[in-house]
Parts: C-alpha cells; sequence; structure tokens
C-alpha cells in the first residue's frame, strides 16, 4: 500500500507532467508583475506552548517585523506585507490583540491582516458553522479585524484549513469530517481559500497551479480537487474562489542524489526564500489568462515556530527583500507588489473581470479591512 505522500505524488505528479508547456520564464522583454502573498498558519501555542512562551513568540514578531522590514517598498510604496491566519482552536483575547497591533502600527503604517484558521476533527457542517460565525463575529466586533464586502456589506475572510484536510480530503477522514466544508465556507462568508498547495501530503489536488472556482459536491470529500480557471469562463454559481501557491519539481536539489525535491511554495528552515525559488515561483505560472503578466505568488509557513522564525525575520528574509529590490532596480520591467490574502483576491478578480486597473487599484476592488 502507498504511503501518504505516494499517495499525495501520485495525483499530481501527472497533472504536472502534462502541464510542462505552461512552465516556463516570463517572456524576454515583457514587463513582468510579481505578486507576492506570505500566508501564516499563525499559531502562537504550537507545541502546547505554555502562556509565557506565546506570547513571546508573538511579541517578537511585533518588535522585530517593522525594524527589519519597514525600509523595503515595493513598486506602489508598500512595505513587505504579511497574512496572519490565526487558528479559531488557539484563540487567546491578548495574543490577537498583539497581532492586531502589528497589522495597525503605531507609525501609522500596515504589515498585514489577519484571516481565519482552523484546525478540527470528526466535524459536522453544522458544528463548523457555528465555529466560524461566532469567531468571524469575535476577529471583527472585538479586535476590529477581517474584511467587509463592498457589494454586500458583509463581513468576509479568507481561510486555510489545518492540516491541508480542506472539505475532508483525507483518506482516512480525520482532521475535518465535513464533506460540503465549502458550502459552509462560502456560506459563513469566505471569500477566498489559500489551503493549497499541500504536497507531499495525500490531500494535494489534482489541479495545481491555479487561481480557480471550485464548486462542492456535499456527496463526496475534496471537491477542490477540480475546478474551472479564472478568466476561462464566469464564475459557476455555489462556487469558491481557491488561490494556490507554486507546485513544481527542483532539480537544482536533489534527493538520494538523484530525484528532484518538491517546490511546494513552503518557506521555513530548511526552505528559505533565494533566488532559484524566486525563479522556480515564476515559472509555475500561476496566473489568469485575462492578465498573463501578473504572477500570482502565494507562500506558506507556519512563522512562530522557532527555527522558521529564525528564518521569517532573521538575515534570510532580508536578502530576499534586498534581492527582490536590486533586481527591480536593474529591469525596468520587473515590478514586485507585496500583497495580502485578501489583496490578491481583489487583484484575482479584477483579472476576472478583465477591468483595466492597475494593481494597487485592485487591491480593494471588492473586499475591504473593517479596521
Amino acid at each position: 500500500m502507498l504511503g501518504s505522500s505516494s499517495r499525495g505524488l501520485s495525483r499530481w505528479l501527472i497533472p504536472y507532467l502534462l502541464s510542462g508547456s505552461k512552465r516556463q520564464a516570463p517572456p524576454h522583454g515583457q514587463p513582468v508583475h510579481l505578486l507576492l502573498a506570505i500566508c501564516d498558519h499563525y499559531e502562537p501555542k504550537r507545541g502546547n506552548a505554555p502562556p509565557e512562551k506565546a506570547r513571546a513568540r508573538v511579541r517578537q514578531w511585533v518588535e522585530e517585523y517593522p525594524r527589519l522590514f519597514d525600509r523595503f517598498r515595493d513598486a506602489d510604496g508598500m512595505p513587505p506585507q504579511y497574512s496572519f491566519f490565526y487558528p479559531e482552536d488557539e484563540y487567546e483575547p491578548e495574543l490577537v490583540d498583539m497581532v492586531a497591533e502589528l497589522c495597525r502600527h503605531k507609525s501609522g503604517q500596515r504589515y498585514g491582516e489577519v484571516e481565519v484558521h482552523l484546525h478540527h476533527d470528526n466535524d459536522t457542517a453544522e458544528n463548523l458553522r457555528r465555529t466560524l460565525l461566532n469567531f468571524k463575529k469575535t476577529l471583527a466586533e472585538r479586535h476590529g479585524l477581517l474584511s467587509r464586502d463592498k457589494e454586500t456589506g458583509e463581513i468576509v475572510y479568507a481561510f486555510i484549513h489545518g492540516n491541508w484536510c480542506l472539505d475532508n480530503c483525507r483518506h482516512d477522514g480525520r482532521w475535518c469530517g465535513v464533506n460540503n466544508e465549502l458550502d459552509v465556507l462560502r456560506e459563513t462568508g469566505c471569500y477566498a481559500d489559500f489551503t493549497l498547495p499541500s504536497a507531499p501530503s495525500e490531500t494535494q489536488t489534482r489541479k495545481i497551479n491555479s487561481i480557480y472556482w471550485a464548486v462542492d459536491d456535499p456527496n463526496r470529500p475534496k471537491s477542490h480537487d477540480t475546478g474551472i480557471d479564472l478568466g476561462t469562463a464566469s464564475q459557476p454559481p455555489n462556487s469558491l474562489l481557491m488561490i494556490q501557491g507554486p507546485l513544481t519539481l527542483d532539480w537544482t536539489r536533489k534527493k538520494w542524489g538523484f530525484l528532484p525535491k518538491i517546490e511546494n511554495s513552503c518557506l521555513q528552515k530548511s526552505q528559505p526564500p533565494d533566488k532559484n525559488r524566486l525563479e522556480l515561483w515564476l515559472r509555475s505560472c500561476v496566473k489568469i489568462p485575462t492578465k498573463p503578466n501578473w504572477y500570482f505568488v502565494k507562500l506558506h509557513t507556519h512563522g512562530v515556530n522557532e527555527p522558521n522564525q529564525d528564518v521569517l525575520l532573521g538575515e534570510p528574509m532580508v536578502r530576499f527583500h534586498e534581492m527582490l529590490s536590486e533586481r527591480a532596480n536593474r529591469d525596468p520591467l520587473f515590478r514586485f507588489h507585496y500583497v495580502t490574502a485578501r489583496e490578491m483576491a481583489n487583484i484575482a478578480l479584477a483579472a476576472h473581470r478583465r477591468l483595466d486597473l492597475t494593481i494597487q487599484e485592485a487591491r480593494s476592488l471588492r473586499y475591504i479591512p473593517l479596521g
């Protein structure tokens, strides 16, 4: 019997091989707009950390992030942005207030936004709905976080599923339990899911390197295994926006000396950002055909895990931002944009609707911050 990693590889490797013509370097002589979103499974209590350790972890982010990164600016004059997907199952008002302090910094600068993360197991649709609505209300009313839909007035959120198990997609049914999870998310105000990629996990979908609409089938799990790409057709009724990060093979890094390693958009101690990974992210071509020079790069991490924190709040990330700035200064056709999850969803919708907007104008197309 295949292990879970083997099952995950077998699901996406064939679609990956068949999409080879799509994966290519940006055309020479044409403008490139890199849209960079870092989506953190932000878990201060990870590893059953005591309250003092959890507070120290968050305090380091609040103090170090502005000090390290405020000197950097993107093509729109924005500093590096960060999306904190905070877990409902770890909710502590004091910790959320500390994260909110960073998002609404005393300097007047905004360094990120908070969205929703959730770990659950053996759940029901009714309980999931109640959990999400209550957490959404708490984040919005108590902390002034999340966003509002300009078209409906509803409070909305982006989502990342804990353990990658969106829509009950493990073969054993663990870490979810809800076959109609996409519908529950959409009906409770989720404007986009940012869970994927999850390779080498078995939870990885066949559909890769895509921004697409997924329609729930409550009679089966993993309805997001397929979907309709934005910019190719109208939005299907009752669909949820899925925004994936790059997933590819990295032949510059080898396993056992001859097999390529997986590039799965993860930032961690063993996978710091660098020039080679940036090229792989661009070559993965997570794009919308109506805006072929907009490259969507959604990365993920578990940032408060101390070894990863050394990367994300340390020299590797500083060097990465320096590299982006130096490349933009050398190449007038290369522009990078630091975006939050919300802004990336708005920009994707602007591309889908074929709107003649700049990226700066598209950042708040439909969803706007409450705070």
